[in-house]
């Protein structure tokens, strides 16, 4: 019953978010403009707090969470990347996003339509991608500097070849990758870009001490999938590949999936290392180990090397 509730709930998720983003731009534009402008004039504020505390070498924060908010992020990844950001001294950047959606739901959004960010963003759907440009072109602060946007199944094999082709800078400021999927062979094959700053959706479903993913298939999709908690990949897994490309955790937000990473030569003091079992540690977290791995523990999942 439970396995039944889940698949279906997710589905529905995603159905809504389908229809929310077949809203014209038209409609969205006057409710935009005023929207952003409300949202910049608040985060310029907390910038400004931001940086007295790193010009005074202080780090109130204990962990990323507590710098979290939520504009266009689906939680308050917003406000932990646009922290990051800051302690690194990043102004009008660059931005690439692996799944981006309709856009109105992403982690490059804020970035680009409030700070001024060139983004690069990728969807496998093509009305996803239609969508996203439209809802970008509904911001006034997008109407001369639009981020790029690409309708590409990306695998393995692609993913560079893309990259390149469609200017993507190699040292980009802030990488995602979210697609519910390969995410942790994507991530491997990725030789051309060296990001500085990484957020990853890992499937903390998975127990924390277990080194996981699915085996790689470039079709797959997790959401015609009769199980959907079949997909991704553990946040161990991620962290030891992360390890072995030159990158180190510095934690996640509240509910312990969506993880970030620091390339190794930019770690600082408001920016440092934590343990995965720092960044599970919370009760979606505990919940979904306890409730929803008994239902796919037994699937073909791969310990990568």
């Amino acid at each position: 019953m439970i396995d039944l509730v889940l698949s279906a709930g997710m589905k529905l998720k995603h159905v809504l978010k389908r229809l929310y983003s077949c809203l014209p731009a038209q409609l969205c534009y006057p409710f935009a403009s005023r929207f952003s402008s409300y949202c910049q004039q608040q985060q310029r504020a907390i910038v400004d707090q931001w940086k007295a505390w790193k010009y005074a070498e202080l780090c109130p924060y204990s962990s990323l969470q507590e710098a979290g908010f939520r504009c266009y992020s689906q939680f308050e990844e917003d406000g932990i990347i646009l922290y990051i950001m800051t302690m690194l001294g990043i102004r009008n950047g660059t931005v690439v996003e692996m799944c981006c959606g309709p856009g109105n739901e992403c982690m490059a959004a804020n970035l680009i339509i409030n700070h001024g960010f060139k983004g690069y963003l990728f969807d496998g759907d093509q009305l996803n991608a239609l969508r996203a440009k439209s809802f970008f072109s509904a911001h006034k602060d997008c109407l001369l500097y639009g981020p790029e946007t690409f309708n590409e199944w990306i695998t393995a094999e692609n993913i560079d070849p893309l990259l390149q082709q469609n200017g993507c800078p190699q040292d980009v400021d802030f990488f995602s990758l979210d697609i519910d999927g390969n995410d942790y062979w994507i991530w491997n094959a990725i030789e051309w870009m060296k990001p500085k700053v990484c957020c990853f959706e890992t499937h903390n479903v998975i127990p924390t001490d277990m080194s996981l993913t699915i085996p790689y298939d470039p079709s797959f999709n997790a959401w015609p999938n009769p199980q959907p908690e079949f997909r991704s990949v553990s946040l161990l897994a991620m962290v030891k590949l992360c390890e072995q490309k030159g990158y180190t955790l510095i934690g996640g937000h509240r509910h312990g999936f969506n993880v970030f990473f620091l390339r190794n030569d930019l770690l600082c003091k408001p920016l440092k290392a934590v343990l995965p079992e720092d960044v599970h540690s919370n009760y979606w977290t505990d919940y979904s180990q306890r409730t929803r791995w008994p239902l796919v523990q037994n699937y073909p999942w791969v310990q990568p090397r």
